[in-house]
């Protein structure tokens, strides 16, 4: 059977956090658990999923802030490209720049790199470097299926004001890595709707040619 996938919104960000699996193991992945460890794990036990890792698009506290507690409580590795690194260590600030409580510091145990394989049960998927929004963002591509975190929306692309961010970088990106893929392959964001590549190639006013950002 084709890659399984629930999408979780969780926390004051109202981020998505996906769990990932496929039938025939019945193993999988948490993409970007955000916040309310309780709630993603008992979805995960809810689909009888075996969650055998975390990977994580980037390292802002609304995509990272639940990973220690499951980390913890699966005891299951945790990968992040490493120049995300100045980015998980800003967790505190960032909780005190939006009043919220810090969270646990997760600690890496993967160093994700462009083309590496990572795998959901059975089904391997791409890394795909797409910085821009933070240093080291990634997408993951799982057959049909893109988590862009917070690279690429619907209508719309990442913010790239933050510390970290780089808005020549992101777009560069997005064009050279994404926009090349096919059209039917389903953009799943960090943040609202589904959409499809050929959607936002077509339609995403941040991407087109005389848009503000056209470089």
């Amino acid at each position: 059977m084709p890659l399984q996938y629930e999408v979780i919104v969780n926390g004051p960000f109202g981020e998505n956090c996906y769990l990932v699996w496929d039938d025939a193991s019945g193993k999988g992945i948490f993409i970007d658990p955000g916040d309310e460890p309780e709630r993603l794990l008992a979805v995960a036990a809810r689909r009888n999923v075996a969650v055998e890792g975390i990977c994580n698009t980037h390292g802002h506290i609304d995509h990272v802030g639940a990973v220690a507690a499951i980390r913890s409580a699966l005891r299951v590795p945790f990968a992040l490209h490493p120049d995300e690194a100045p980015v998980l260590k800003s967790l505190p600030m960032q909780a005190a720049l939006f009043g919220l409580p810090a969270p646990a510091m997760p600690e890496v145990d993967i160093r994700l790199a462009d083309g590496a394989a990572v795998t959901a049960g059975g089904v391997a998927g791409t890394v795909i470097c797409t910085p821009g929004h933070t240093p080291g963002g990634v997408c993951f591509l799982f057959e049909n299926l893109l988590f862009c975190g917070d690279t690429l929306f619907a209508g719309s692309i990442g913010r790239s004001d933050l510390p970290g961010g780089n808005g020549r970088q992101l777009i560069t990106a997005i064009r050279e890595r994404l926009l090349c893929l096919a059209d039917g392959i389903i953009v799943l964001p960090g943040h609202g709707p589904a959409s499809t590549i050929g959607e936002e190639r077509k339609t995403n006013p941040f991407l087109g040619q005389g848009s503000r950002f056209d470089f």
